[in-house]
C-alpha cells in the first residue's frame, strides 16, 4: 500500500493501527481519534480515512465531518477535538526539532538541516511523532533509513 511507510507496514498495512498518514490528517483537522475508536471502524472506513484528502480548508472540514460521523455511528459519541497548531514543526523546513535531534543523537545519527529540508511534511511529521518521549521509538531508525538519512 503506497499510503503506508515501509517502517510501519508490519502493523499498518492491515490497518489494525493508525498509520502516520492518518495521524497527520488528524493533527491537521484537530481530531483526537483513539485506537479504540479506530478499532471499531470497518476496513472500508479505515481505508477511506487513509485515502481521503485533507489539504484544503474544504477537505479538512469534510475529513473532520466524516470522522465524527463514522465514530458516532459506531460508538454513539464523536471523538474529542484538539487545537490545531497554526505553525506545526513539520511544516518548518529550516529547523530540525529538538526531540528529533535528541533521538537521532541517541542512536548516533546527526540530522543535518539540509536533510530535514528535503523531507516531505509527512516524513517530518513521522520523525517528530517517532521521537517523542512517550512514543515507542523502535521505528525511528527504520524511518531514518527509509527517508535516506541514516
Amino acid at each position: 500500500m503506497s499510503q503506508i511507510f515501509d517502517f510501519e507496514a508490519d502493523f499498518a498495512e492491515s490497518l489494525r493501527c493508525i498509520p502516520m498518514r492518518v495521524r497527520y490528517k488528524l493533527d491537521t483537522c484537530g481530531v483526537k481519534l483513539k485506537l479504540s475508536h479506530w478499532n471499531h471502524l470497518s476496513s472500508e472506513e479505515r481505508q477511506t480515512l487513509v485515502l481521503q484528502p485533507c489539504t484544503t480548508e474544504a477537505d479538512i472540514q469534510a475529513y473532520r465531518a466524516y470522522l465524527h460521523q463514522v465514530v458516532k455511528a459506531h460508538l454513539g459519541e464523536v471523538p474529542s477535538d484538539l487545537p490545531i497548531d497554526p505553525h506545526p514543526a513539520w511544516l518548518n523546513e529550516a529547523i530540525v526539532p529538538e526531540s528529533v535531534q535528541e533521538q537521532g543523537h541517541s542512536i548516533g545519527v546527526e540530522i543535518a538541516p539540509a536533510q530535514w529540508a528535503v523531507l516531505t511534511p509527512l516524513q517530518r511529521f513521522a520523525l517528530i511523532k517517532l521521537s517523542r518521549s512517550q512514543h515507542e521509538n523502535k521505528n525511528f531508525l527504520p524511518a531514518l533509513k527509509e527517508f535516506s538519512i541514516a
